[in-house]
């Protein structure tokens, strides 16, 4: 039987968001979630994965759009010198890091200063992923899986859409599904250096594609094409699911009437009997 991880991003990015993802674990539809050290509802997210243990709860390491763990006077090449902050969107940091301009150790150090502060507040992390994918660019991925196993953890969120998800995926616009289809090109090379850094993944994460549009009709047709060979695959489904409220609205996200969508629609896992429901802590 296929095993799969409901992980919810983003937790301790608001209050409303926090509450979502206690509420579908509670529910028996949501395994894991990915904390965000720095986010103003951090606090609020350590206190309930240390009271809720059986949700798996991993870092969401931030390297872009958000504040960082360590001064930005360490990070020189991964902040902006008059705000102090991380680069504000994806395609900023993509353009100095394919020009080989952002330092590997910079990468490697606020990735380890943000591991190690949720586990100094006793959040006993699951894995890792990246806000905005990140580590799906070998330049990320490797400091990050150093940062990672440094800190004890050996497992980490596989990135890259199966191409029979892509293909079940309806409704996504063409430009975001040639991008993730073109995305794959970099999948053989993450495994082979999670492979060499001794971790354990996925066998790919559902609902990327859908992201922002991750919906009942979608996350219905993405469990229904599941395929059931190998029978003992593992796949992620990646959701954002919250509360549209006043601080979700203050928040620098574009997800926002999205995440009501999706808090709602998650509970269609109920009717996926055929499915081993477990979190990154059953990975083996």
């Amino acid at each position: 039987m296929p095993r799969l991880i409901v992980n919810a991003d983003d937790f301790g990015l608001t209050p409303g968001v926090n509450r979502a993802i206690l509420e579908l674990h509670q529910a028996g539809v949501l395994t894991s979630a990915t904390l965000m050290a720095r986010a103003s509802a951090a606090n609020e997210a350590i206190h309930i994965a240390r009271a809720t243990p059986s949700l798996g709860v991993g870092c969401h390491i931030v390297l872009v759009d958000g504040d960082p763990m360590q001064p930005a006077s360490a990070l020189p090449s991964l902040t902006d010198p008059q705000t102090g902050r991380l680069y504000p969107t994806l395609g900023a940091f993509l353009n100095p890091l394919w020009r080989g301009k952002i330092s590997s150790s910079e990468i490697e150090l606020e990735a380890r200063g943000q591991i190690e502060w949720l586990q100094s507040h006793g959040v006993p992390l699951t894995h890792i992923d990246t806000h905005k994918h990140t580590h799906m660019f070998p330049r990320v991925l490797c400091p990050v899986l150093r940062a990672a196993r440094s800190c004890g953890i050996r497992a980490i969120r596989n990135p890259f859409e199966p191409r029979w998800s892509i293909a079940a995926t309806p409704g996504a616009p063409f430009l975001r599904r040639a991008q993730v289809r073109l995305l794959r090109l970099l999948a053989s090379r993450f495994q082979r250096f999670v492979a060499q850094h001794g971790f354990v993944t996925t066998s790919g994460a559902l609902g990327v594609l859908a992201t922002g549009t991750l919906d009942a009709r979608a996350i219905t047709s993405l469990l229904r094409a599941i395929p059931s060979n190998p029978p003992d695959a593992t796949y992620e489904l990646v959701t954002h699911p919250g509360y549209n409220d006043a601080a979700l609205a203050g928040a620098n996200t574009r997800l926002l009437a999205s995440r009501d969508t999706e808090r709602t629609a998650l509970a269609t896992l109920n009717n996926a009997p055929n499915l081993h429901l477990i979190n990154f802590a059953n990975l083996n």
